[in-house]
């Protein structure tokens, strides 16, 4: 695989909700959000709990740990940017606080189950939250 920092790809889109999950991002931090009505933890960023519709919700840094529910590897990417990596893998992770993510899995032979560790990773001049096997 060649360097992932180097390649030519779209990144994130960011907008007020979403600004503090790419800020902890680029400083290699993972942040899920946690309702303060009910105390369910909630991935991706919304703006009201989707367990209880509280709008009590707040920023909490994740531990980084999860397991690979389900993965995907990409033979031939939907955007020209990615078929200088090809193939690489992209993952369900539930992460141990409970929420599912989907991320690019830095491994060459993931397998459903496999346990997994957040590897912050410049992608395209971006630090994304990746995983690689714990």
């Amino acid at each position: 695989m060649s360097d992932l920092a180097t390649l030519k790809v779209p990144g994130p889109t960011i907008i007020p909700l979403t600004a503090p999950f790419w800020e902890a991002a680029a400083e290699g931090r993972l942040l899920i959000q946690r309702c303060g009505g009910c105390g369910g933890a909630v991935f991706y960023p919304r703006e009201l709990c989707p367990h209880c519709w509280s709008d009590a919700l707040r920023w909490e840094e994740a531990r980084g740990a999860g397991r690979l529910k389900s993965f995907s590897t990409i033979h031939k990417p939907g955007h020209p940017g990615w078929l200088a990596v090809a193939p690489y893998s992209v993952g369900l992770v539930e992460l141990a606080e409970g929420p599912t993510l989907l991320s690019h899995i830095l491994s060459e032979a993931p397998e459903v189950g496999m346990a997994l560790q957040l590897a912050p990773t410049d992608i395209g001049g971006r630090v994304l939250p990746c995983f690689r096997p714990a």
